[in-house]
């Protein structure tokens, strides 16, 4: 999975050297990879730790097609599942070694017009990950009201332009591709806001894809279900693209370092708080230099880690 950047080679796996030392130390057993994209990060875990299997999820049919291919030379040690990140819950798993997250969207969805991701190509109004789900883009634009669609785009895409915007689809409607919509965005932005920031249509497309995708209404409780699921010694890391999807993770892995402590900074813990895991790193990595170089998606990249604690600590 990567950020919404331009076009380097397709399927990179973003930060791949940092999540597999992330994962190094972690117990022999089951990695799972939640959002297995083109099976990228998947193959280079697999190199590095032989001693381990891994359980690849994804609910869109062309990753999980892809990803068979790249991990066919792994043989047994690798079974892929249709499925979402969120369905962790009913997978029957506990005692895993590590779990991964590379949230956002993927190159391959991006570079493919007919999906409907990306203002860089003309196709239809789609942007559904899983393409059995009813929900498309195209029925949140022409069918949220103008007040719906622009908490949507407030909320999901930070867009300060978001009533602007939302009052400009309601007046351009009935909009049926992603050409459409960028030209209306495009439009319904003043002049020098365009000029900066990159396509002005940017923040509206991740808006409008996290809404079909429903991509941050269950990630808090995954990642508190993925994190009871860690053997002692293992391991979850979370790659995040926008600063919604990123504060979530942080919330999330900060509740669990500090047990849900109450009590003020810097003093003693008295209210019963249990730890549960151990932050592997203060705040989030990003990618160097190298890696932007060769992969500009990966720019907004944010990667976090945390370690379940061998024996609950008060």
């Amino acid at each position: 999975m990567t950020g919404t950047d331009p076009s380097p080679p397709r399927h990179l796996p973003v930060m791949v050297a940092e999540v597999v030392e992330v994962m190094r130390t972690v117990p022999p057993g089951l990695l799972v990879d939640a959002t297995l994209g083109a099976g990228g990060h998947a193959a280079a875990l697999l190199d590095a730790l032989p001693g381990h299997t891994l359980l690849g999820l994804d609910r869109d049919d062309a990753a999980l097609a892809l990803a068979a291919e790249a991990l066919a030379r792994f043989g047994d040690r690798v079974e892929l599942r249709r499925a979402n990140f969120d369905d962790l819950a009913d997978l029957g798993l506990e005692g895993v070694s590590g779990v991964l997250f590379d949230l956002g969207v993927s190159s391959m969805q991006l570079d493919e017009a007919e999906r409907g991701f990306s203002y860089r190509g003309d196709g239809p109004l789609d942007m559904r990950a899983d393409r059995r789900q009813p929900t498309t883009a195209a029925d949140i634009v022409n069918g949220y009201d103008e007040m719906a669609l622009a908490a949507v785009l407030a909320r999901h895409g930070e867009e300060r332009f978001a009533r602007r915007i939302a009052r400009a689809i309601v007046a351009a409607r009935p909009l049926s591709t992603t050409g459409q919509l960028a030209d209306v965005v495009r439009d319904a932005i003043p002049a020098p806001a365009r000029r900066r920031g990159g396509h002005p249509a940017k923040r509206t497309f991740q808006a409008v894809r996290i809404e079909v995708n429903g991509e941050l209404t269950s990630l808090g409780a995954t990642i508190d279900r993925a994190i009871d699921l860690l053997a002692p010694g293992g391991r979850c890391a979370v790659l995040a693209y926008h600063s919604g999807e990123d504060r979530i993770v942080k919330e999330r892995l900060v509740e669990a370092f500090t047990g849900g402590c109450t009590c003020p900074p810097r003093l003693p813990c008295v209210c019963g708080a249990t730890p549960t895991v151990r932050l592997v790193w203060r705040g989030a990595h990003r990618p160097g230099p190298a890696e932007l170089a060769a992969n500009p998606r990966s720019e907004s990249a944010r990667l976090r880690a945390a370690e379940k604690l061998e024996v609950a600590r008060p």
